[in-house]
């Protein structure tokens, strides 16, 4: 039994990292996967431009695949450029010399616009490649190229897809839905005379460089892992969708997909969850102190996940309901969770926007003592005043915390202070905003500014 299931790429170098082989095995380790490679070309690119490539001679692009498959063995494998009709023609010998699980992303055309698969080439893809592929991936402009058909709609792309299966002889064909019309981003899938449809939101961003590849190479890791081919297609789906959800604004092109965030966020909801039971312990540990500080209203702390990840209150988790005192010390009503402090999270994510290292805050009382006590710490410090709120700003719900935030950081300066305070208004109880990069390190400054209070 293998220790982890192995998946070869067969693809081009983008020196930029957002497609290509660097898309690829980043997409086969998020899917728990071991990736391999096979370079069939060496492009110098970046989020505009192609500005050069460099074509690998057709007997190393068969030495690399031979080395790898001699020895680690591969699952199943997936092609992406590969540029001139003599490497499509080797490694389609090759393929078929060891009988591999083929994925073949028909990489035609760069999202530069840059030719990535010359014209003489299409033909040999089309008769000596796409024949040996589980599965063919091409997107609107390359499934017109191979099917001879114009794709606009849903029906033009099963359309497409039933002609590349059945003209070329692939076991199935999914033409993707970034490209073709609709307020939904559909795949269609044609797969032994049945068709499949991936549906997702359609997310409008410029930021889509190695969209294609990070969804074959997942297809191909689904494959490589044991999944049907319908199961592998829509997990492929999910992690492509997020990766463009969570895609990266790099350069001044189309920046990459981030293929890391199907992994990456699960991982830090995690992560946050044990570190803000680490701040509710200290603060318990502390509570005799700490529940001298806590405000009428009760008191929360809260953390965010990781930028670029945390977008909303759900990415926020906090404590359900609110600290209180009891008798000497503190009551935590329970575990925390995402989702259940608005307050807290727009404080958190409004402090994110200006210094997204700053994920964690706590609220606690206001008093001119807990003012000079911050101030003996030589905690930075700045504040707001309820009584310049724009009224059209009052209106909305829980629109003054995040403008009082925003008012109290410009007013500063010098990024996110340490603490914040809310001088209230009539009905409004004043409050302490105390900020930092964990829970944890807030809970230590909660601790300490309820240590010094007691000398005032």
């Amino acid at each position: 039994m293998k220790i982890i299931p192995t998946a070869l790429t067969i693809a081009g170098s983008d020196s930029g990292g957002g497609a290509g082989i660097q898309a690829d095995l980043k997409t086969f380790a998020v899917m728990g996967v071991h990736g391999m490679s096979a370079i069939t070309s060496i492009t110098a690119q970046n989020t505009k431009e192609v500005r050069a490539i460099h074509d690998i001679p057709p007997e190393i692009v068969v030495a690399q695949i031979e080395a790898v498959v001699d020895d680690i063995g591969v699952d199943a494998a997936k092609t992406g450029m590969l540029s001139n009709s003599s490497i499509v023609n080797a490694v389609a010998k090759t393929i078929e010399k060891y009988g591999l699980p083929l994925v073949v992303d028909p990489v035609i055309v760069a999202k530069s616009g840059a030719r990535l698969l010359r014209e003489e080439a299409v033909k040999e893809l089309l008769k000596s490649l796409i024949p040996l592929a589980k599965v063919v991936t091409p997107n609107k402009f390359e499934a017109e190229v191979l099917s001879n058909t114009k794709v606009i709609n849903l029906n033009d792309a099963k359309k497409a897809a039933q002609i590349i299966v059945e003209d070329y002889g692939c076991e199935a064909a999914v033409v993707k839905g970034g490209h073709v019309e609709g307020e939904y981003s559909i795949d269609v899938m044609y797969y032994r005379g049945a068709f499949y449809e991936f549906k997702a939101p359609r997310i409008m961003t410029k930021n889509t460089h190695g969209t294609g590849c990070s969804f074959s190479a997942a297809i191909a890791a689904g494959i490589a892992k044991g999944k049907d081919l319908v199961d592998a297609v829509k997990t492929a789906k999910e992690l492509v969708t997020m990766s463009i959800e969570y895609s990266l604004e790099l350069g001044g092109g189309h920046g990459p997909v981030n293929p890391i965030a199907y992994i990456m966020i699960p991982a830090e909801r995690y992560r946050v969850l044990n570190e803000v039971e680490a701040a509710i312990a200290y603060l318990s540990n502390n509570g005799e102190l700490v529940s001298e500080v806590v405000p009428e209203v009760g008191m929360n702390i809260g953390m965010a996940i990781e930028f670029p990840y945390a977008k909303s209150p759900l990415d926020v988790a906090a404590i359900p309901g609110r600290i209180s005192r009891y008798k000497n010390t503190i009551l935590v009503p329970g575990k925390p969770e995402y989702g259940v402090s608005r307050h807290i999270a727009t404080a958190i994510l409004t402090a994110m926007s200006f210094d997204n290292r700053i994920r964690a805050s706590a609220n606690i009382a206001y008093s001119k003592n807990i003012e000079e006590a911050v101030r003996a710490l030589n905690l930075t410090a700045s504040s707001f005043d309820r009584r310049l709120e724009p009224p059209e700003v009052k209106k909305i719900e829980g629109g003054t915390t995040k403008w009082g935030i925003t008012y109290a950081i410009k007013a500063f300066g010098r990024g996110v202070p340490d603490v914040i305070f809310d001088y209230g208004e009539h009905g409004k109880e004043p409050l302490t905003f105390v900020f930092g990069e964990t829970a944890l390190s807030v809970a230590k400054k909660v601790v300490s500014i309820a240590k010094e209070f007691r000398h005032y």
